[in-house]
């Protein structure tokens, strides 16, 4: 509804309070939600609500549930009835107000020129009211290391001349802080709680000189990110080596508040984040601009993907692509590497001249790329294909096995599934562990636990999984390490015979499926390939775990599938079609009843049970490759004599049977029914 149409059908009770106290005016009556998004769970969250409305509301409550008095508590009524006014408004409203000169994208100094704007023309104009609105959320910028202590001395003039004491002061700022916070989250309130009383102090004193440091800035900046395991010492050590850079970083702080630093820039690495910084350093006009803004990358940079707010993978992705281009020496003598899909600069308007916003700015056909990827997500199988060209096209996949958006679900599938992995436990020998292609971490996790004087690697060559590992020891003090490096040349960076336990869980199909050998996929050869590296680097006795996919024996037995999921049917004709592995074969001997070779049935089966989302991937790989006896033959003509095979059975892991009977019943030829094949092989071998 026209937000002037539901204005005129309020009672005239509400529109005699609106006209009266105009700060809630502005708020209800705004074009959009200006939401910082840093801490919504989806974008849509507060689609259709008042968020900021619902803020100030929620601070009003906090407000009245403190011990002050009841004059101040009317003075910090006031502050907060106004201190989000900027971020309110009809366009017209808000069009008139930027023509007045108000910074309403600096929300604190906007608020205030907003409400001294009216309270003078109204007589109730207030010197301590207009200071605390003007430095509002200004506690929490500074210890978010994006505004120095010193732009907090307003505050402390309060006190200079004498309109409030050091201890009212104090008072005032303390639950000023809590309703501003504890609004957001309670739980953030109370991790920053001892640090809003410390810098309170500093404040209501005058201590403005014990300002950070460029490491103490960079490191508050990067709060979040160090807490999701980024490596910031060994960043910050490699950045020290350019001292000219901490000198510029230094320049920047004192100069420049930063506004939206931390939500904008928080998913890039460190190493991407002091380049954009120092981008922006290198284009400002120092004599004009005292805010330096990120928001329209923030604004930019989020959305939805599946109903939870996801970073735009294919900007970030282009963004990260256009930053390698860059070196420090580049951004130090203002080397530009233009592109024909991306730019950056600074944007500063006439209205509001000292505020400038840094952007990334997409040509028109990335902006269509980007638009046609995002379509394509929901277009399904039509696009499958097409979109994983796109990524490979214009460089957004980092190597051939990055999952994209559904790398950090496939990582989180695999860590799920740890209970199958246990029984690898049992047979673990030894004081030096390798886990090939540990995927998400999780038995390197079972390994540090149950082998606590072991040394344990995990080995991968994808880039994804060593940065998303390496955050995770950090973040979860984990003592296992972890080496990037190509299974079939362990050797090469490990010494022969330095291994006593080698394990493969879930990786050799994966090897098997994408490395070519011979110019082809889907090689027996490449399977050697990687058991022959291994096998070199183990110690005498020592040992190789397999647990991978199996074919069930004799390969003859054919089976039923009869689809309960309406989309059975059409998913089965397409896996047929895309697979590559080999000819799929199957008979369709109902309306939603196929007859099946066992294999081939296993093999769809449990790529079916990965459903849609992760279907561009699976279908490039081949579960089973070996029967029992297969596997054998295989593992003896392979690694020769010295390799004893202790253990080799298979069975059914249970996840199958639980994710596929809401969708199919499954028979033999005569319709009786009967178990699904067998999914899962665990094989030891020992190095005599």
């Amino acid at each position: 509804m026209n937000a002037r149409i539901a204005y005129l059908k309020k009672p005239d009770t509400e529109l005699s309070r609106l006209k009266k106290e105009k700060w809630l005016l502005y708020l209800t009556f705004t074009d959009k939600n200006r939401i910082n998004p840093e801490r919504l769970d989806s974008m849509q969250q507060f689609a259709g609500q008042n968020y900021i409305l619902q803020t100030v509301t929620r601070q009003l409550q906090l407000l009245e549930q403190s011990g002050l008095t009841a004059g101040q508590k009317d003075l910090l009524r006031t502050v907060i009835q106004w201190s989000e006014t900027a971020k309110g408004g009809l366009p017209w409203q808000r069009a008139q107000w930027k023509r007045q000169g108000f910074n309403l994208a600096i929300h604190n100094i906007g608020s205030a020129q907003i409400y001294a704007d009216y309270a003078y023309k109204n007589g109730m104009f207030s010197k301590i009211v207009y200071t605390l609105i003007a430095t509002h959320g200004l506690i929490g910028q500074t210890i978010r290391g994006e505004v120095s202590l010193f732009q907090n001395k307003p505050l402390y003039d309060l006190v200079t001349h004498q309109l409030l004491t050091a201890q009212e002061l104090e008072q005032l700022l303390l639950v000023l802080n809590h309703c501003i916070i504890a609004s957001v989250q309670e739980s953030l309130w109370l991790r920053l709680r001892d640090e809003v009383r410390s810098k309170i102090q500093l404040i209501v004193h005058g201590r403005f000189l014990q300002e950070m440091s460029v490491e103490e800035r960079l490191r508050s900046l990067r709060h979040t990110s160090i807490q999701a395991g980024e490596d910031f010492l060994s960043g910050y050590q490699e950045l020290r080596q350019y001292s000219v850079l901490s000198s510029l970083l230094s320049s920047l702080f004192s100069q420049c508040d930063l506004w939206y630093t931390e939500p904008a820039l928080q998913d890039f690495s460190f190493p991407e984040f002091c380049k954009i910084l120092l981008l922006a350093r290198q284009a400002l006009p120092f004599e004009k601009v005292r805010h330096l803004s990120f928001m329209r990358i923030m604004a930019g940079l989020y959305d939805d993907h599946h109903g939870k707010k996801h970073i735009n993978l294919y900007k970030k992705r282009i963004i990260e692509d256009y930053l390698s281009h860059y070196s420090l020496e580049d951004i130090l003598k203002n080397r530009r590497h233009p592109t024909p899909h991306l730019t950056h600069g600074l944007t500063i308007t006439e209205e509001t001249p000292d505020t400038a916003f840094f952007e990334f700015t997409f040509s028109p056909a990335a902006s269509q790329l980007i638009a046609f990827c995002l379509e394509a997500e929901k277009s399904g199988a039509l696009y499958e294909k097409a979109i994983i060209m796109l990524y490979d096209l214009f460089g957004l996949r980092h190597d051939a096995y990055d999952r994209f958006y559904e790398e950090t679900d496939y990582l989180q599938t695999m860590n799920a599934s740890i209970d199958g992995k246990k029984v690898l436990l049992d047979y673990v020998k030894g004081s030096t562990i390798l886990d090939i292609g540990p995927g998400g971490g999780a038995l390197l996790d079972l390994l540090e636990t149950g082998f606590p004087q072991a040394r344990i690697t995990g080995i991968d060559i994808a880039d994804n999984v060593i940065q998303t590992l390496q955050k995770k020891k950090r973040r979860e003090n984990h003592s296992w390490q972890v080496l990037q490096g190509d299974a079939f040349q362990l050797t090469s960076f490990l010494p022969s015979g330095s291994a006593d336990t080698i394990i493969f869980c879930s990786i050799l199909h994966e090897l098997y499926s994408y490395i070519e050998n011979d110019a082809h996929k889907f090689n027996e050869a490449t399977i050697a390939a990687a058991l022959r590296s291994a096998f070199d680097l183990l110690a005498p006795g020592g040992r190789i775990l397999i647990r991978d996919g199996i074919m069930s024996e004799p390969a003859s037995q054919k089976r039923r599938i009869h689809f309960v999921d309406p989309d059975g049917m059409d998913f089965l004709r397409r896996y047929a079609r895309d697979f590559r592995g080999r000819t799929i074969q199957y008979r369709i001997i109902g309306r939603q009843t196929v007859e099946m070779p066992i294999n081939d049935a296993m093999e769809f089966l449990y790529t079916y049970t990965w459903g849609k989302e992760s279907y561009v991937h699976e279908i490039n790989e081949q579960f089973g490759y070996f029967t029992p006896s297969g596997w054998q033959d295989f593992l003896k003509e392979t690694l020769g004599e010295t390799a004893h095979i202790l253990t080799c059975r298979h069975y059914l892991q249970e996840g199958y049977t639980l994710q596929l009977s809401p969708k199919i019943r499954f028979t033999d030829d005569h319709d009786r029914p009967c178990p699904l094949p067998d999914s899962t092989c665990v094989i030891v071998i020992e190095k005599h």
